[in-house]
């Protein structure tokens, strides 16, 4: 009896080691469990990071890729209007180049303002270089001429004229008033545009008793 009881305890005891060697194997099993699940979402979750800072250095390239194409095609645009002019017409050195599609006028704007200029082309009377803030003032005769101010008088307001440097390229300005006035009269003159560009052509009226103002502003 007592070796029967023995026996027993003996394969108690076996059991009770096998069932704690199974736990410690499962405890130990899923602790590894639990640290290959939080690497597996540490690198899950440092992908999704990398994937993201792909995606916005992606993003901020094609943003800078686009800005500078939009830089180079403004570059190219602006090239692309900026037209020259020569430098001389006639011995007289040029000023600018003046356009008025309205009356079908294209004329050199002559730097120099004397008797002898004036007989050749229009030229600056008074104010700023060509495309300056101010009041540029350009005069010429009204004689029967294609670079003259012939055709002045049929402007209207409303009609584009442009003017072309070699500095700042063409500009394009619309005429806002047309009036007449007296020789001695030189209120037209006046630089005070604050802070616009503005054009002023002169000529005479056919009896040369008055003068033919007409003003533009850059568009």
């Amino acid at each position: 009896m007592k070796q029967k009881n023995k026996k027993i305890l003996i394969n108690t005891i076996i059991i009770l080691l096998i069932l704690g060697i199974m736990i410690w194997i499962a405890i130990d099993e899923y602790e590894i469990f639990q640290i290959e699940e939080k690497d597996n979402s540490n690198m899950q979750t440092e992908l999704l990071n990398s994937n993201i800072n792909k995606v916005n250095e992606e993003l901020k390239n094609n943003t800078d890729a686009q800005f500078e194409n939009k830089q180079n095609s403004q570059i190219r645009e602006n090239v692309e209007k900026k037209e020259s002019i020569i430098q001389r017409y006639k011995g007289y050195l040029i000023s600018s180049k003046l356009e008025i599609p309205s009356i079908n006028l294209q004329t050199y704007v002559l730097q120099e303002y004397s008797e002898q200029s004036l007989n050749i082309s229009v030229t600056k009377f008074f104010g700023p270089n060509a495309n300056e803030i101010g009041n540029l003032c350009i005069a010429g005769h009204n004689f029967k001429k294609d670079n003259m101010f012939y055709n002045l008088r049929k402007v209207k307001i409303g009609d584009k004229l442009y003017i072309t440097d070699n500095k700042y390229g063409k500009k394009e300005y619309q005429i806002y008033s047309l009036f007449k006035v007296l020789p001695e009269d030189v209120s037209c003159l006046d630089q005070e545009t604050g802070g616009k560009r503005i054009v002023t052509l002169i000529t005479c009226t056919t009896d040369s008793k008055e003068r033919i103002i007409a003003k533009a502003e850059e568009v």
